[in-house]
């Protein structure tokens, strides 16, 4: 009997001693074996690359043109702790006079005599880089981080966003770098957390803890990170280039606030190109106010004014109630509700066809057909036009755009409606609207991306989806033929010899925040597609509070016109007509 307690007694006392080796094995690894290792970390951390940059290219048509891939940059730096107190005074000086920053910005990072590295200044010079090495002042040194870099600076900027500070950490912000974000980044996440049954105990799973730093019936978690993937635009760098031109142009010309041109293939629903003004450079995202970032083809909405009115008038079509021949007597005004509602600039045009409601853009006429259409039927058209409502385009912060007023049951909301005031639309709706009467009757998803590239090369394509079916083709044949007759008999600079043009102008007063309307401030917007009856293209110029000029079909014709000429001979598209 004492022979066997003596026994358990040494079997206890071994495994005690066994644990005990075990934890002071564990402690002297962490200490001495791995602290060259850690030490050796942060002291590449520190000295040679920080913030390690993963990160996907974005790419635009043709030939992959590069907009936005990583490269080094060089910084300047500081561990405040690690600098002799003899030589702090100077380091301040001589750094204030390198990297051109204000001593009393220094001179806190050097009292805070932290033993992390502060960062100085990101970006800096190649000479700088060299005089700060010079001064061989402990704790005070350059390297290199890796960081985003925008190849094309402006081009297409509000339509990729960038690579920023959002918060605390670094991720993309707004654009394609936001909207796609896990994919250009690579994703991280948890399958499963560790488990320990609560009937799981004994001395052989504690062991077990100490060894492997888990019981043998834990679950390990399981983090998987995504390589970063590759992103290619459907925007086109030539069609880009030509509209950022011409934007900036008119904007200049008219000193617009602000403005956007959108260039959208209508059988597909991508997106040719889409630039913004104002707009920013991305590699000094910094310098910019952020209303600069916001991208007004998605993000912004607006009256869309007479250029609704094909709107109204394929409604008519669509349902039998109006053709393209039949006539209204216009009076010049038309009272309803206790409203008076008239023409733009007062006129009376007497007898007109529906075809000449276009060309004129007549208020009265407009109205006209929303009463034969009845509100109900309106109603339905323009949400299945996607009004009111987000077209699904792959970019981030898209509004809904604003028909709240034909909800209330109130007929003047309707009548103003059809030639396009009180209801707001963002300019990628009202572009996918003419895009269906360009394609045949089909609501298109408009789509900036062309494919996501993964690791391997495999390919995730984007497909073209129709949303809906708002027309019949053969309305849209009728209203095509009124669309080319708009600018044959009223557009003659957004005519373009030997092509069947169809477009329509917009001059929308701007709300006062008062209930009314500003007199003197308006926006203008022309949307167009050519050719007409196998149309390759539709464009959307809207230029906001253009100055010394009162109608779009003056401002933006031309435009459109400088455009589609482009375009035509870029796709080498032949003659239409002699």
């Amino acid at each position: 009997m004492v022979k066997y307690e003596n026994m358990r007694i040494n079997l206890v006392f071994g495994f005690v001693l066994i644990i005990s080796c075990l934890i002071g094995y564990k402690l002297f690894t962490l200490s001495v074996l791995k602290h060259n290792l850690y030490s050796k970390t942060a002291e590449a951390q520190r000295d040679n690359i920080s913030n390690v940059l993963a990160r996907g290219n974005i790419y635009i048509q043709p030939d992959l043109f590069l907009v936005a891939a990583n490269k080094k940059f060089p910084f300047a730096y500081v561990v405040p702790a690690d600098v002799p107190g003899e030589k702090r005074d100077d380091a301040i000086r001589q750094l204030s006079e390198i990297l051109q920053i204000d001593k009393q910005a220094i001179d806190p990072v050097f009292n805070s005599k932290t033993p992390t590295m502060k960062v100085l200044a990101r970006r800096i010079s190649t000479s700088q880089v060299d005089k700060i090495k010079r001064l061989k002042i402990k704790g005070v040194g350059a390297s290199y981080e890796m960081d985003r870099f925008y190849p094309g600076k402006e081009i297409a900027a509000n339509v990729i966003g960038f690579f920023g500070y959002g918060g605390d950490t670094k991720s993309g912000q707004y654009g394609i770098e936001s909207f796609y974000d896990n994919d250009l980044f690579g994703k991280s996440w948890r399958a499963n957390d560790y488990v320990n049954p609560a009937n799981i105990t004994g001395s052989f799973n504690l062991l077990k803890k100490l060894i492997l730093g888990r019981s043998v019936e834990e679950k390990k978690i399981v983090s998987t990170i995504d390589r970063p993937s590759d992103i290619v635009l459907t925007i086109d760098k030539n069609i880009q280039s030509i509209v950022e031109r011409e934007l900036d142009d008119v904007m200049k010309k008219w000193s617009a606030t602000g403005g956007i041109v959108i260039v959208q293939d209508p059988n597909t629903g991508k997106i040719l190109a889409m630039a913004s003004r104002p707009t920013f450079d991305p590699n000094n995202y910094k310098d910019f106010p952020t209303s600069n970032f916001l991208n007004p083809g998605v993000q912004e909405i607006f009256e869309p004014g007479s250029s609704y009115k094909p709107i109204t008038m394929a409604m008519g079509l669509d349902l039998g109630k109006v053709t393209p021949q039949m006539t209204f007597t216009d009076t010049g005004r038309k009272e309803i509700a206790g409203y008076t509602i008239r023409n733009f600039s007062e006129k009376v045009f007497g007898l007109q066809t529906m075809s000449q409601v276009l060309e004129k853009s007549i208020n009265t006429g407009a109205m006209y057909v929303q009463e034969l259409v009845g509100d109900e039927n309106f109603l339905n058209y323009s949400i299945n036009f996607g009004l009111g409502q987000k077209t699904g385009i792959d970019l981030p912060g898209e509004v809904s755009g604003d028909i709240t007023n034909l909800y209330s049951g109130r007929k003047i909301n309707y009548q103003t409606a059809a030639f396009g005031q009180g209801i707001a639309v963002t300019p990628i709706q009202l572009i996918t609207a003419y895009s269906a009467f360009a394609n045949g009757g089909k609501l298109m998803r408009p789509y900036i991306v062309e494919k996501v590239i993964k690791e391997g090369g495999l390919e995730i394509v984007t497909k073209s989806e129709v949303m809906s079916m708002p027309l019949s083709e053969k309305t849209t044949t009728k209203i095509k033929s009124m669309l080319v007759s708009v600018v044959d008999n009223g557009f003659d600079k957004a005519r373009i010899k030997g092509y069947d043009i169809a477009g329509k102008t917009g001059t929308a007063q701007i709300p006062d925040g008062k209930g009314g309307y500003s007199e003197n401030e308006f926006i203008h917007n022309f949307l167009g597609f050519a050719p007409a009856y196998d149309p390759k293209f539709v464009i959307l110029i809207k230029m906001d509070r253009p100055k010394g000029i009162t109608f779009a079909a003056d401002s933006l014709s031309p435009v459109f016109r400088n455009i589609a000429a482009f375009l035509i001979n870029y796709y080498k598209i032949p003659p239409t007509r002699q």
